[in-house]
């Protein structure tokens, strides 16, 4: 497949947005807006920089979008050819067909699906949350097409040892919910924009009000009477849909790895992809000394201040470091 450049619709200006200055300009330095060919119809993409430079395709995290990217993409060095892509059933990307299920392992297809349209051969990730994860098992599964790979207060796999008991019935509640969905001719719920704000930010606590705006403007779409959430109503809980693995298969997984892996963990961010135990930090210790151990300088583990989306509500806590790896060909060192 060959790169398309089609303009897909510019996010809507949304009403909170209007009554000072009107619509929000472009995030600084955003080149265009990506619409690429994929079976159930396309991946929408975002992208800032020449194309001719280094490639970082940037992952966002789960129910958020590309706009997740844009208040830190502007402070990291303009060397590079940032794009950041919306998966499927998210942001302005087409669902899956129906019928066509959900699955980590097919957002991990989108990835390779999107370089293969941007004819990358050899690219960087930056992943944030759920884009981590499926950042993590691309780069094991295509190690030599990956040079770099960012974590944002994620992990390259999610580890099985506190959901053992729970997995079939995640796998059931995942095809029961998309049965439930398919079946339902009950239309998309409209709401007012300060409705859904209120919503997004209510399952959202870690999402401060002017970021929620900002992904609710690729993840919504006006029309006369409210606004529409774009995601597809199939997908429903995280974990419901991630590929949770042992620690045997975690260790023989990292030890494919071929990229440098810098691992930034916000200090009040999350352990547990349900969050129900994340005072529970050994998970995430065996994951890190796991990658220390194999992985030796090719390793950095940074500690920064701030919660989950610490990359869009303090986007300079992140920014230095994530400027200092992609540049650097050394180990940087890290801040602990």
């Amino acid at each position: 497949m060959g790169e398309a450049t089609c303009a897909l619709p510019s996010a809507h200006p949304l009403t909170w947005d209007r009554g000072g200055g009107g619509a929000r300009r472009p995030p600084d330095g955003l080149i265009s807006e990506l619409k690429l060919a994929v079976p159930w119809g396309h991946i929408a993409a975002k992208a800032w920089g020449s194309h001719q430079s280094p490639p970082v395709l940037c992952l966002h995290g789960w129910l958020d979008n590309a706009n997740s990217f844009d208040r830190i993409i502007p402070l990291l060095p303009k060397d590079f050819y940032y794009v950041a892509m919306d998966f499927g059933g998210h942001g302005l990307s087409s669902h899956y067909s129906p019928g066509f299920p959900y699955d980590h392992q097919n957002f991990v297809s989108e990835v390779r699906r999107v370089v293969a349209a941007l004819k990358w051969n050899r690219f960087s990730l930056l992943g944030h949350s759920f884009g981590g994860t499926v950042g993590g098992m691309f780069s094991c599964i295509f190690p030599e097409m990956v040079d770099k790979l960012v974590l944002l207060d994620s992990s390259p796999f999610i580890l099985e040892s506190n959901e053992l008991e729970n997995m079939l019935t995640y796998k059931r509640r995942a095809i029961e919910h998309m049965l439930q969905v398919e079946a339902s001719e009950k239309p998309s719920h409209v709401v007012s924009p300060e409705e859904m704000l209120q919503g997004f930010l209510k399952n959202n606590s870690h999402v401060g009000d002017e970021c929620a705006k900002l992904l609710l403007q690729r993840g919504t779409t006006q029309v006369a009477t409210g606004l529409l959430l774009n995601r597809d109503r199939r997908i429903t809980r995280p974990e419901y849909y991630f590929n949770f693995i042992s620690r045997e298969l975690f260790v023989h997984s990292i030890r494919k790895l071929q990229a440098r892996v810098l691992l930034i963990k916000a200090t009040q961010g999350y352990y547990d992809v349900r969050r129900e135990n994340d005072a529970n930090m050994e998970l995430m210790l065996f994951v890190t000394n796991s990658l220390r151990s194999i992985l030796k300088e090719r390793f950095q583990y940074v500690q920064v201040p701030g919660n989950h989306y610490v990359h869009m509500n303090q986007p300079q806590h992140t920014a230095g470091v994530i400027s200092s790896f992609l540049l650097s060909k050394e180990r940087i060192r890290a801040q602990l």
